[in-house]
This record gives structure tokens, C-alpha cells and sequence, in this order.
């Protein structure tokens, strides 16, 4: 085999040129220096041969002066420069100075130190590639195995295996000599190198010592555990008939201490059977690991490889489902939501009593923590939405739930105990599921509004009181025709109608309401304190300036009367006071409601005075919060004045007028305020199941077989590893480094052609543009179009926005009517709009020099934007978080508001998260409200508020918001230009 091989690259270190001493100057230094000094003197030439200039005159100096020396640090840095070094003439054979080099080495490889043996042993593996130079070594390194030190014997073991890869022949017996070795062997990391040694060289050798260590296999080293589980990969590759005996070592592998090889060795274990019992065992294994390591990170990795398991292996891990729940008393909530959809999709009919026995347990110990653990709201939070699901899942358990969450509500609305947004989102999460099941389980409705009737004085906020009178106004009367049985035990719907309209009244106090400032508010609530109050006093006060001022007493009395009246108020009265009128035009809704449905009831029973007075009462409430909403005067004092709003006024309003014409009152509005608002929801919830069921079965499509029954088989695929993943590392290195990926087609490729220049320019220049993950690869074309030869072209590009030219293209030279391509990539760190410009330059005839300028090249958002899916409460959410704001006004030519929406979300790749149901119907409005996420992790959110005019144009605006500028900018801009294209409802 020939020694004259490429020479090896290496970095290059800078060196100053002005500092750097003659070849003289370095000779003196080696001959007459101390060895500090020959220790700075090598590393310059060390640094000066790896930047290309490599002195061979002072190889002899270093032979002479340095070599002989025992200086450790010496040693080590003269085997840097013997690897770095020229070792052959300029016919291609070895110096002559290399003999005395290899003598050395020689010598050095004998030395009683064992640590200058190692490390030469160590220097032997960098210089294989030279045969002249490790013959004469192959008979003291082979001595090295034997030596009294584990390090001279574990780098000897590395030597002798670097050699025998790059020349067998220099060591023909090297396997059956490692295999020696490793019988005799004691110390771990010898027998490790060893045992890699045969895995790499004599796969045979390697599985019969495995087979000859048998049952031991738990008594090894760690490092040895795991150099054995990857051989047994690899044998079992090629249908090895040993499997069995190798899963049985497995399965001891599973008990040992290490977590790196329990994880190893529960995946390996999952590769080579799929029998339940082995995968259950692997499964507890990956558990026991979760619930014992320290390291989150780790927690989600094997967290990860458990979901994939249970993916694959469908209801085989369901009865592990009480020591996944355990994992939950890990702190941190990346874990918890892991672990959670992993039960989540573990729960069955045989465990779900269980599990929701211990989600009940842990909401429990959520509600005693201290308010020093500030993860409990958010830990609470998960538990409502999986309890949730579960009970939605299986009704069975819904009524066993549903009270105990109820629980909640007064807790996290109230703000006297300091809730916070995650706590008042837990509440709204019980909301969310109170409304679904009392709409889904008719039995359950009684006793669910009692408990929410009897609940409302421990509620403060006004989204949850909100959303409990929706629930109060749509449920509380109907009877249940579902069990007859059950109906005698349970009250009357009038009764129950009646008792609802009593606990409302009761957080609302007396009636009417009336504004602090008008005098009357006082006169009712202050009572005998008002009479008790003390009179105003004042007393002189002297300033700094020696002046005198008056203060009074009577201001700092009546705030803190203020204060304790405030307290006192019930919780609607309130949110009324405070300014809070869509809380107040839901009260109107629900009480509108309450009474339709008592006048329906008790029709015909001659109890239309009853009726009357409950009229009477809602229609006063409803009036007073109008008159609240427009007083002169602040609601409290020393606030701005808050006036109700137009939409609000009208809502109550048309309330006031459904009630006051009650006896004359057409069907139509009956069947709105009774029927119509439950039949929406009931399309919401509809949409919601739909959109759930199309992601389950899409992502069952993924798991569909790829091969059919009349496909060719190769051999590989009569294993029974066909329905797990496979264990070649060669396949998953390919699919890592996109050789498995799917390449474009002709057609795709042309229409991300960029033409950059004219095609009367000495030079015709186009690029092909391709996105690939967060890199944008040009690929360029140039084309000589003129008969001289165009020396020194230099094609210089430059970027506007968040982008990152990586590399300079070199300079090149093109025959006349030469081509070139060129290629360029450039770094993506944001979803905003960039662009790409530059120009060409080359020398002509007579070196003249020419310029072009080259078209630029716009990036398009669109690659980097996918549409995405998020609930209501998460877009609000973020809608309130993110500060930048672009608004877009919309005037198109189009005529349906729906097909104007298609457009949008055609033009800037969002989903649309406003259910279908809300959209269908013939109506000149359209709001709608969309989503879509970047490859970056940003988020984008749009709300379309548009109307029909009466000339059949669409006009309004478009909302986006985000957390970062750049991307509500380029979405505006996407939209400002798809207006443009809007007159053609074809390209839709």
C-alpha cells in the first residue's frame, strides 16, 4: 500500500508576521535555550507548518536538541510536530531523518514511565497512515499489552486496532490476539477497548466472547454493558440466531444500575421482540427511569421514546397506566403535560375510575399547597382540562367530577384572594366543562345548577360569572324527559327557575342600582353609618415654605368607608358599579331567558301574577345597569366616569323590550333567546369533536401500512421487527442527512427561477431559489453571452432584513460562451420580508473593468409559515400578550365575505379557527378569527372584520397581531398585495 497520502488539513492558527523570528534565530533557540524557551520555540513551528510553511531545515535542529530531552511537556509537543510535520521527500519516500525519529519512538514506547508509553501509544493512532513508519513499532507495541499498567495496556489496545484497520497485514493475527487479551483481562476499560476492538474487526469473536460471558452480563462494567448491546444490535441486523439468548441477556441488562444502559437496554429490547411481556418489562423500565432521574431533560427524552412505545403497542401498556400517574409529582410542567397526554391516551373503560380517582386526589393537594409554590395554578389548570377529557371520554365517571370541580369556581374567581390570570384560566377551564357536560348528560343538569346557583356569591370575576349565568340561562328549567324515574326526586322547573332568579337577585342586592355620587346609593347602603359619620374638621398645617395649609379629615373618613362598603357589596353589584356592562348584558340575557321559560311553564296554571312580578323585577335589574352605564357622575369616586357602550345599551334594550311585550310576543323570538343560542353551541361543540376526530385519523393514516401485499419483499422484512423501528444505523444516518427524501419534481424547481439579469447583457445570470429548513441555497447560473473571456468575475450578493450571507463566492474566470454555476447559501433568523440584491464584476479586454447590477431577489414568508390550530382561550390569551399590532384596510371587489376570507387565508397560509357553523347563513358580515405559526416558533394571529356594502364591494379591516415586529409587518404587506388580485375570484 502506498504511503504517499493526501496530506492531512488542519486548522489554521493566525501568527503575526512582524513578530515571526528567522529560521536562524529558531535554530539558536532550540541549540542554546532553556526548555521554557524550546517549548515556545516548538510551538511556533508548530503553528507556522500547520499555516503552510513547514521548515523542514529545522527537522534535524529538533532531532538534535529537543528530542533527547525529559521534559514531559517537550514529549507531547514533539509528537504535535512529528504528525504535522512532512515525513516524505519530494519523490514521495521517506526522509532519512525519520529513522532516528522512528528509533525514538522506539524508545519511548520502552520507557519505564507509563504515562510517556501511553502517550506514545496514543501518537500511534494519529500516524497510521505511514507503513514505513509503524513496522519497525509493531513488536514493542504488541509488548505494550502485557505491560504491569491498565493505561499503557488500554492505549496499546487502540494502537494496535488503528493499525490493523489501515494495514491488516502488519498485524495478521491482531483479532486472535485481542481475543487473548480479553480473556485475560481485569480492568474494565481494557476489556472495553478490547471487546470494541473485536466488534470492529471479527463480529464473530466479538459474539461468541457475549455468548461465552452468558448470564454475567449484569456484573460488567457500564461502558462494557453498553459496547455489548450495541454488537447484539448490529448481529441481530443479520437475522443472528443467537436472538433469543441475547433478549434473555437483555432482559438482566434491565435490572442493572446504570440508566444509561436500563434506557439502552429497554430500547434494544423493544427492537428485537415484540412479545407483550418483553415490552411491558421495557416499559417499566423507561418508568422507573422517569421517576428517578434528576435531569429534566432526560425525563422528556425517555418521556418521548415511552409515547412511541405505546403508539406502536396500542392497550399492552395499559396497565401500567398507576406508574405513569406517578411521574406527575415531578415540579416541572413539561414533564406533567407529557406525562399527562400519555395517560391520557392510556385511559381506558377498565382504568378510568382510577385515574380519575388520582387526578381527583391531586387537584386536592393543588388546593392545600402554599401560595409559595406558584406552579399549582398552572399544575391545576392541566388537571382540570385532563379531567375534562376523561369525563367528556367516559360518561360514566362525568357525574363523579363535575361537583367536585365545581368547587373551584368561587376559589379562583375571587379576587380578594389574589388570583391570577393562570387561576381565573383554571376557572373558565371548569366552566368549559361544566357547559359541556350539562349539554351532553340531561340527568345531571338539576343537580349541577343547584350547586352553580348556590356557588354564585363566592364568584368576583367577571368571566366566570359570565360564563355561569349563560349556563343558569340555557339549562335551569328543563325538564329531563330522559329518566323518568329519577324526575320524581328531583324539583319542579318552575322551583327551580324560581330559586335561580332568588340566587341572582341575592349577588345582585337591593334594586335599583344607583351610582355612588347620586346620593340615593349612600342613603341605602351606609345606613346608620352615614348618621355616625364624623363632620368635616380642619386644622392649620405648616408647610416647608412657612406657609399654612388646611387639612381635612373627613376626605381620609370617607375613603376608608369606601373601602369597607366596597367589601360588603354582593359580587354582581359590583362588577356593575365597576364599570363591567358585558357582565351586565348577560345578566339581561340569562334573566330574558329565566322568565321566557317560567311564563312557558306555568301557561295555563293561572299563576301569570307570579310571572308578572319576576318580569317586573328582571326588567327593573335591567334598567338600573343602563342608568349606571349612563350617570354623569364617577361609579366611584375619583375614577374616570366609565359610560356603557352602544352594543351593550342595545342588547339590554332589546332585552327590556322582548319582556315588555311578553304577552304579544311572535314565536320567532321565543325560539331565538330559548333555542337558537343552545343550538349554536351545540354546532360549536359539533365542530370542535369533527376537528378532533380529523387529527386522530390523520394521524392514524400515518401509522398506515407502506408496503402492500403485492409489493415485492426483500428478505430483511421477514423479521418480525417489521411493525417496530428498525435497528440499522446506516438507514437512520440516511434519513438524518436527507438521503431518503423525496426530491422535487422538474416542474417545482422552474417556478423558483429567478431571472437576474437581461438577455442582452454580456453576462445572463439566473438563480434557482429553494427554502431548505431555515437556509435559503441559491443556486446560480451564469452564461458568457460574449466573445471574450471574462477574467476576475466576482459575483458579490448582499441582504436587506434578518438575513445572513454564510459564505463569499470565489473569484472564477469564463471562456467566451463558457457557463459557470455558483452556488450560495444564506442564514434565515426570522419570519420577515428580505430581500436579496447584488451585482457582477469581472475584467474584460484590456482588464477593463464591467459592472451589472443584478435584479433583486424578494424571499417569500409564505415558505416559513405554516397554518396551525389553537382554542379560543389560548387566542385570547395571546391576542392580549402580543404588543405589535398592523392593521390592514380592506376594500375588494369581491361580493361574498366568505370568499374574500378563502382569499386571505389562501394568501397567508392561516387557518381559520372560527367554527363553520358560525360562518354559514346569508349575512352582509363576516368576523372571523385566524392562526398560524412560523418554522421559527412565532406566532401569528389575524381577526377579519369585514361587511358587504350596498354595491356589493367588500370593505373593513384585518387585524394581526404578534409578538414580533417583522412578521405583523410582512403579513400585512401579503394581504396589501393579495387585495390587488382579489377582482379574480378564479385565482382563489
Amino acid at each position: 500500500m502506498t504511503t504517499t497520502s493526501d496530506p492531512s488539513c488542519y486548522t489554521v492558527i493566525f501568527e503575526s508576521g512582524a513578530e515571526y523570528p528567522s529560521s536562524q534565530e529558531l535554530r539558536q533557540a532550540l541549540e542554546k535555550g532553556s526548555d521554557e524557551v524550546k517549548i515556545e520555540t516548538l510551538k511556533r513551528i508548530i503553528v507556522s507548518t500547520m499555516n503552510g510553511n513547514p521548515q523542514p531545515a529545522l527537522m534535524m535542529p529538533i532531532i538534535q536538541f529537543v528530542m533527547p530531552s525529559k521534559n514531559k511537556q517537550l514529549k507531547k509537543l514533539l509528537h504535535f510536530y512529528w504528525e504535522v510535520c512532512p515525513k516524505h521527500d519530494e519523490s514521495g519516500k521517506l526522509k532519512q531523518e525519520m529513522i532516528l525519529v522512528v528509533n525514538a519512538i522506539r524508545n519511548d514506547l520502552q520507557h519505564p514511565n507509563e504515562y510517556i508509553r501511553g502517550a506514545t501509544l496514543r501518537f500511534l493512532q494519529k500516524i497510521t497512515k505511514d507503513a514505513e513508519l509503524l513496522e519497525p513499532l509493531i513488536p514493542t507495541c504488541r509488548s505494550c499489552l502485557d505491560h504491569r499498567h491498565s493505561y499503557v495496556r488500554k492505549n496499546a489496545v487502540f494502537a494496535v486496532y488503528s493499525i490493523y484497520k489501515e494495514f491488516e497485514h502488519l498485524i495478521p493475527d491482531a483479532p486472535e490476539l485481542m481475543s487473548t487479551f480479553l480473556a485475560a483481562e481485569t480492568d474494565p476499560t481494557c476489556k472495553r477497548n478490547a471487546f470494541v476492538f473485536l466488534a470492529q474487526c471479527d463480529m464473530p469473536k466479538a459474539v461468541e466472547w457475549i455468548l461465552s460471558v452468558g448470564e454475567g452480563m449484569a456484573g460488567l462494567d457500564e461502558q462494557l454493558q453498553l459496547s455489548v448491546i450495541e454488537v447484539i444490535r448490529a448481529d441481530c441486523k443479520n437475522d443472528s440466531t443467537h436472538r433469543p439468548r441475547y433478549i434473555r441477556y437483555i432482559f438482566e441488562l434491565l435490572n442493572v444500575t446504570s440508566h444509561a444502559v436500563k434506557y439502552e437496554a429497554a430500547t434494544t429490547l423493544t427492537m428485537l421482540t415484540q412479545n407483550p411481556a418483553a415490552v411491558k418489562a421495557a416499559a417499566s423500565t423507561l418508568i422507573s427511569l422517569i421517576v428517578k432521574e434528576s435531569d429534566n431533560n432526560v425525563k422528556l427524552i425517555v418521556l418521548d421514546r415511552l409515547e412511541v412505545l405505546r403508539s406502536k403497542h396500542g392497550h399492552v401498556l395499559d396497565g401500567l397506566i398507576m406508574d405513569v400517574l406517578q411521574i406527575l409529582s415531578n415540579s416541572d410542567m413539561d414533564v406533567r403535560r407529557k406525562a399527562m397526554s400519555i395517560v391520557l391516551s392510556m385511559t381506558s373503560s377498565r382504568n378510568v375510575e382510577e385515574v380519575v380517582l388520582f387526578l381527583k386526589k391531586q387537584l386536592q393537594k393543588t388546593q392545600e399547597a402554599t401560595v409559595a409554590e406558584d406552579k399549582a395554578a398552572e399544575y391545576r389548570q392541566l388537571l382540570v382540562q385532563s379531567i375534562h377529557v376523561t369525563a367528556i371520554k367516559f360518561s360514566e365517571v362525568a357525574a363523579s367530577v363535575v361537583l367536585a370541580l365545581m368547587e373551584f369556581l368561587g376559589d379562583f374567581g375571587a379576587a380578594a384572594a389574589g388570583s391570577t390570570t393562570t387561576s381565573t384560566a383554571t376557572a373558565l377551564d371548569v366552566l368549559a366543562f361544566i357547559r359541556e357536560v350539562v349539554d351532553k348528560f340531561p340527568h345531571l343538569r338539576a343537580g349541577i345548577c343547584t350547586k352553580l346557583v348556590s356557588s354564585l356569591p363566592d364568584i368576583r370575576s367577571g368571566k366566570v360569572f359570565r360564563g355561569v349565568l349563560w349556563i343558569l340561562g340555557e339549562f335551569v328549567g328543563i325538564p329531563d324527559n330522559s329518566s323518568p324515574a329519577n324526575s320524581a326526586g328531583d324539583i319542579s322547573p318552575d322551583a327551580a327557575i324560581k330559586e335561580c332568579m332568588d340566587g341572582i337577585r341575592g349577588c345582585i342586592g337591593d334594586i335599583p342600582i344607583y351610582v355612588a355620587g347620586s346620593g340615593e346609593e349612600e342613603e341605602k347602603e351606609g345606613g346608620e353609618d352615614a348618621l355616625k359619620s364624623p363632620k368635616e374638621t380642619a386644622k392649620p398645617k405648616v408647610l416647608a415654605d412657612g406657609t399654612y395649609a388646611t387639612e381635612s379629615a373627613f376626605t381620609a373618613g370617607t375613603g376608608a368607608a369606601s373601602t369597607v362598603k366596597d367589601k360588603n357589596r354582593p359580587p354582581l353589584r359590583t362588577l356593575i358599579l365597576g364599570g363591567d356592562f358585558f357582565t351586565g348584558t348577560v345578566l339581561a340575557s340569562a334573566l330574558t331567558k329565566l322568565v321566557l321559560r317560567f311564563s312557558d311553564v306555568i301557561m295555563g296554571s293561572g299563576r301569570s301574577a307570579e310571572a308578572n312580578v319576576m318580569k317586573a323585577e328582571a326588567m327593573l335589574i335591567m334598567t338600573s345597569i343602563i342608568r349606571v352605564g349612563q350617570a354623569k357622575t364617577a361609579i366611584v369616586p375619583g375614577t374616570p366616569i366609565v359610560q356603557i357602550d352602544e352594543d351593550s345599551t342595545e342588547r339590554i334594550m332589546n332585552c327590556i323590550s322582548t319582556l315588555s311585550e311578553l304577552q304579544t310576543e311572535e314565536e320567532a323570538v321565543k325560539e331565538i333567546f330559548l333555542h337558537d343560542t343552545r343550538k349554536a353551541f351545540e354546532r360549536m361543540v359539533g365542530a370542535q369533536e369533527k376537528r378532533a376526530a380529523e387529527k386522530r385519523e390523520a394521524e392514524s393514516s400515518h401509522k398506515a401500512a407502506a408496503v402492500q401485499v403485492d409489493d415485492l419483499l426483500s428478505f430483511r422484512q421477514f423479521s418480525k421487527k417489521g411493525a417496530d423501528e428498525s435497528i440499522d444505523y446506516d438507514e437512520d444516518l440516511g434519513r438524518a442527512t436527507g438521503a431518503a427524501e423525496v426530491q422535487e419534481d422538474f416542474i417545482s424547481n422552474l417556478s423558483r427561477i429567478v431571472q437576474l439579469t437581461g438577455f442582452s447583457d454580456p453576462i445572463y445570470v439566473e438563480a434557482y431559489v429553494k427554502m431548505h429548513g431555515f437556509d435559503i441555497l441559491l443556486d446560480v447560473l451564469l452564461v458568457n453571452q460574449s466573445a471574450n473571456t471574462l477574467q476576475n468575475l466576482c459575483l458579490d450578493f448582499a441582504t436587506l432584513g434578518d438575513l445572513k450571507i454564510v459564505e463569499r463566492p470565489s473569484v472564477y474566470t469564463i471562456g467566451p460562451h463558457g457557463f459557470q454555476n455558483i452556488k450560495g447559501t444564506i442564514k434565515v433568523s426570522s419570519t420577515e420580508t428580505g430581500v436579496i440584491f447584488g451585482s457582477i464584476l469581472w475584467e474584460g479586454p484590456n482588464l477593463s473593468e464591467s459592472c451589472v447590477i443584478l435584479n433583486d431577489i424578494h424571499i417569500d414568508i409564505m415558505d416559513y409559515i405554516k397554518p396551525a390550530y389553537c382554542n379560543e382561550a389560548q387566542f385570547r390569551s395571546m391576542w392580549t400578550e402580543f404588543e405589535w399590532e398592523n392593521r390592514v384596510n380592506v376594500n375588494s371587489a369581491l361580493s361574498d365575505p366568505r370568499d374574500y376570507l378563502n382569499h386571505v387565508m389562501k394568501s397567508t397560509n392561516m387557518s381559520c379557527l372560527t367554527p363553520e357553523g358560525a360562518l354559514s347563513g346569508e349575512c352582509d358580515f363576516l368576523s372571523a378569527n385566524m392562526y398560524a405559526r412560523s418554522l421559527f416558533g412565532e406566532d401569528a394571529l389575524a381577526n377579519l372584520s369585514i361587511e358587504r356594502t350596498e354595491s356589493g364591494a367588500i370593505t373593513g379591516h384585518v387585524r394581526i397581531r404578534s409578538k414580533t415586529q417583522g412578521i405583523a409587518l410582512s403579513l400585512g404587506d401579503r394581504i396589501t398585495m393579495a387585495q390587488k388580485d382579489s377582482s379574480k375570484p378564479l385565482s382563489v
